[in-house]
């Protein structure tokens, strides 16, 4: 079947194949938006791709066009927590007598009137090399049409099975087998001494002193002990909410990972700061467990909407005061887990975002921490 194809749906069905599938930009809804086409890659040279049909007939419409184009840019910029947005603003009914040297520092505009523009233009075939290649090629056929429609529900739905294989349900395991632990450790607590500190010590309670004397596996075991029934009860339960999500997003191993990698920061931090204090409980492992979430929130957050900025960041924010705020609570052990969990996050990569490059540089970063800490403690004896 053959039909014509008006030159600016050419050239928009032409600009919108490429980027979405030979660049990975995905479109998004901008709301109020006509004629004009918004797509987004947070990795990409420019996060942002606006392809505008709309006719600007000056420079004064150019110029408000651009200041609409910068209230959404910022609204995008809230959603994903970018502090610096670049977009390439790309029009296809430009004026000749608008001047594109008056433009915004974030936003480059370019002019592309024909379909043979597209390979000329300087400014993609410089940050987009694989634009030189493509076919971008003028054509009547409305098959043409059909096959760009049928790439890119290729692509969307090569997408969708990734988000799913990383949000569908999952059989929770480690945090079980975590919180079981937890129950057996206190439980035992109970009974190996008459005193209930000392049955702590015996344990492996975490102290600077019991540390350096030789008790390194006190900045692990510490995470298992509990030093009452509401303790416990409130951690466990901190631990199946919180833990039940990252074990699902990113798997039981790398969970058990990151578990054992934010105890270990979160006791570590605790020592430097307390000398002679014991320190025990869970938290600083589950507050390693919201660092995990708050690293993949942000590389997910095209997905979860506005969780990360109404969730988790505000649980995460909440707890840390509840920790200045409250006598008795290890708020150093909750700010080590927290960056703990982050960086081993880092470090064992997320599905479909993480790049090898990434993750070393995470297990770098969080060596170098652990190291430093290290140096500081037997610098304090």
């Amino acid at each position: 079947m053959n039909t014509i194809i008006s030159n600016k749906d050419e050239i928009i069905m032409s600009l919108v194949h490429y980027f979405v599938t030979e660049e990975n930009y995905t479109p998004i809804n901008v709301q109020g938006a006509q004629n004009e086409i918004w797509l987004e890659n947070l990795e990409g040279p420019y996060k942002i791709v606006r392809i505008n049909s709309k006719y600007i007939h000056n420079l004064e419409q150019y110029k408000l066009d651009l200041l609409r184009m910068n209230f959404v840019i910022k609204q995008i910029k809230k959603k994903t927590l970018s502090l610096k947005m670049n977009a390439l603003n790309i029009c296809l009914d430009l004026n000749n007598s608008v001047d594109l040297k008056v433009e915004d520092k974030n936003i480059n505009t370019i002019n592309v009137s024909d379909i043979s523009d597209i390979k000329k233009n300087k400014i993609l075939s410089k940050l987009f090399p694989k634009i030189t290649t493509n076919n971008f090629s003028k054509t009547d056929n409305f098959d043409k049409l059909i096959h760009i429609t049928d790439d890119i529900n290729r692509k969307t739905a090569k997408e969708n099975i990734k988000y799913e294989e990383v949000f569908k349900p999952k059989p929770i395991i480690i945090t079980k087998i975590i919180i079981l632990l937890c129950i057996a450790m206190y439980i035992v607590s109970l009974f190996i001494e008459d005193d209930f500190t000392t049955a702590l010590l015996i344990l492996g309670a975490n102290n600077r002193s019991l540390v350096l004397a030789g008790g390194y596996h006190r900045l692990i075991v510490s995470s298992f002990l509990h030093g009452s029934l509401l303790h416990l009860l409130v951690n466990m339960y901190s631990l199946w909410i919180i833990g039940s999500q990252v074990e699902t997003y990113i798997g039981k191993w790398k969970f058990l990972v990151i578990y054992l990698l934010s105890a270990l920061m979160g006791s570590l931090f605790s020592i430097v700061i307390y000398e002679n204090s014991l320190s025990i409980g869970a938290s600083g492992a589950i507050f390693g467990l919201m660092g995990s979430l708050l690293y993949f929130g942000y590389h997910y957050r095209l997905y979860l909407s506005n969780t990360l900025t109404s969730q988790i960041i505000p649980i995460i924010i909440l707890n840390l005061i509840l920790g200045f705020t409250i006598s008795g609570i290890d708020n150093a052990a909750h700010i080590g887990g927290l960056i703990g969990g982050y960086l081993a996050t880092m470090l064992v990569g997320l599905k479909y975002k993480s790049s090898k490059s990434e993750m070393i540089n995470g297990g770098i970063v969080y060596t170098i921490l652990v190291v430093f800490l290290l140096y500081v403690v037997f610098k304090l004896v």
